[in-house]
């Protein structure tokens, strides 16, 4: 399979565009529909969403889903202000009229003019499978059941195993006034296997997982199971656990869990619409010390087959490896265009949606930090 740029992008085109009989053309004269006079910038997102998941409990395969979206967003800026419209159905003719949507929100600003589109070369970090298709129906029904034989023996502790597979197919295309032109393929999976173990009428748990961005077929059984034989052993470290001292003490983070707890303390207040607003403690401080030297955090979205890497974020920009603070020094923040164009920065490839349905926004993708 040709995993570069250009057919990554011939792929997305055929899928979005080519099936709803929508040509460049159109989305060109949407975009000039969107900007009108008075507008400085506008885009147009489009994405088909596909995704299933799988559930075990008592030892049965209870839930199966599968489930499709897709649509497109049309966003029009002036200022700050922001016009959004989307619709779930792909035409020509409800792409003008999101347009016109979401232009009427919006009517202060410049006059601006849709540029020639150009597509920016990037590197794929991910190659664009479909990991649904990756293995058959059944096959996954009997992983799920092999996992949770596997953790039972582990240990006679063990009375129950929840194990559930998941993935997802994700292809977006995305087009704006700049002159950007590009797209991505997405595959997601993930196992998750979480355990209970009783002794002696105490019951605790233990949960394990992983996944990326590449099909099942990749994840190797050897894999799977060391995750159910790590989650077993979690539960029934749990059993003989006594209760934590109170007090104040030293501590020390492991790789992991610990990066949530990163992104939540730091992460939020490092993005950039709120220091463009000056709602972050982290608000005009660039070049200031905001951590005990040593502190390095990083958010790097260019990560191979990593959960948070992607090729382009929901604006098309090519994602980055973004230095945030480096020895206790603020250096900056995480942009998205819109806060990069209203506090003169670039942006940083961390433009997010939600989805089609959602406006993007600046927000994380891998964050960790390195402490010397």
């Amino acid at each position: 399979m040709n995993h570069t740029a250009d057919a990554i992008y011939q792929s997305a085109e055929k899928s979005l565009l080519a099936a709803s009989g929508i040509t460049l053309g159109d989305v060109e004269a949407t975009l000039s529909q969107a900007l009108g006079p008075g507008i400085d910038a506008a885009d147009v997102y489009f994405q088909r969403y596909r995704s299933e998941s799988w559930a075990l409990e008592d030892s049965i395969v209870k839930e199966g889903s599968h489930s499709i979206e897709q649509g497109v967003g049309v966003r029009a800026m002036s200022g700050e202000k922001v016009g959004f419209a989307y619709s779930d159905a792909l035409s020509p003719s409800t792409l003008m009229q999101a347009a016109k949507s979401a232009r009427a929100i919006v009517n202060a600003g410049q006059n601006a003019r849709v540029q020639a589109f150009h597509r920016e070369s990037y590197s794929p970090l991910y190659a664009p499978i479909d990991p649904i298709a990756s293995m058959p129906a059944e096959q996954k029904v009997q992983w799920l059941r092999e996992l949770d034989a596997y953790a039972r023996a582990l240990d006679p502790r063990i009375v129950q195993v929840m194990a559930s597979l998941s993935a997802s197919f994700d292809t977006v295309l995305i087009a704006s006034s700049d002159g950007t032109l590009n797209s991505d393929v997405r595959p997601l999976m993930s196992l998750r296997i979480s355990v209970i173990a009783e002794q002696n009428g105490k019951r605790e748990t233990g949960t394990s997982g992983g996944g990326g961005r590449f099909g099942y077929d990749e994840l190797a059984r050897e894999t799977a199971l060391w995750h159910a034989k790590e989650a077993v052993r979690i539960a029934c470290l749990n059993l003989g656990s006594i209760a934590a001292p109170a007090g104040t003490m030293s501590i020390v983070l492991g790789p992991g869990w610990p990066g949530v707890l990163l992104h939540e303390a730091v992460g939020h207040g490092l993005e950039g619409d709120f220091n463009r607003k000056g709602t972050s403690a982290f608000s005009g401080r660039v070049g200031e010390r905001v951590a005990a030297k040593g502190v390095t955090i990083v958010d790097d979205g260019t990560l191979d087959q990593r959960r948070g890497s992607l090729s382009v974020d929901d604006e098309g920009t090519p994602s980055t490896c973004t230095t945030l603070i480096e020895d206790g020094i603020l250096c900056g923040y995480l942009q998205d265009k819109l806060n990069a164009r209203l506090s003169n920065n670039q942006a940083t490839g961390n433009g997010r949606r939600e989805s089609f349905a959602h406006l993007p926004m600046p927000r994380m993708t891998n964050t960790y930090m390195l402490a010397g």
